[in-house]
């Protein structure tokens, strides 16, 4: 008789958005874009390093990136979103979870993102201790439509497949 060891896996979605404007650097999965415009929060805004933080939290079950980070608290103004990221992995791992896979779009009118997708994908397999192939990254426009296809704001979205250790 064949005997297969079934996986305790959970999974977790994760969104979020944020307002392009004048002043601030452009930050996404750690990694700063070139562009003139950058993305508005109270920590550095990486919009994907955010929902990336969701899904993760979602599948383990601890709540949301607020509820780690609030923005109602100064220690986190402008902070790196990959130092949040590290302490999400380190409460996860703690609880016996390791992730799996995550995979990830972000959806911006402009810039074009196609060319910082691989480093992306290096920074955020490096900050949580996984390889690339584990971290998928897409990007896509809003075909113009919505405060993204206005070039007002970028998303984005991610799922995240933790199993035990």
């Amino acid at each position: 008789m064949l005997s297969l060891e079934r996986k305790n896996m959970r999974v977790g979605i994760g969104y979020d958005i944020h307002r392009l404007v004048a002043n601030r650097k452009l930050i996404l999965g750690g990694v700063e874009i070139s562009y003139h415009l950058g993305l508005l929060g109270h920590s550095d805004a990486d919009v994907l390093t955010h929902a990336i933080i969701d899904a993760i939290l979602g599948a383990a079950t601890l709540g949301d990136i607020g509820t780690h980070f609030p923005d109602t608290d100064a220690r986190y103004e402008g902070m790196d979103s990959l130092i949040f990221l590290r302490d999400i992995i380190a409460k996860v791992s703690s609880r016996g979870y390791r992730i799996e896979n995550i995979d990830s779009t972000v959806i911006a009118q402009r810039p074009k993102l196609a060319p910082y997708i691989s480093e992306i994908r290096a920074r955020l397999a490096e900050t949580l201790d996984i390889t690339v192939e584990q971290i998928n990254v897409k990007a896509t426009t809003a075909e113009e439509l919505g405060v993204v296809g206005e070039g007002k704001a970028i998303v984005a979205h991610a799922v995240v497949c933790l199993s035990r250790l």
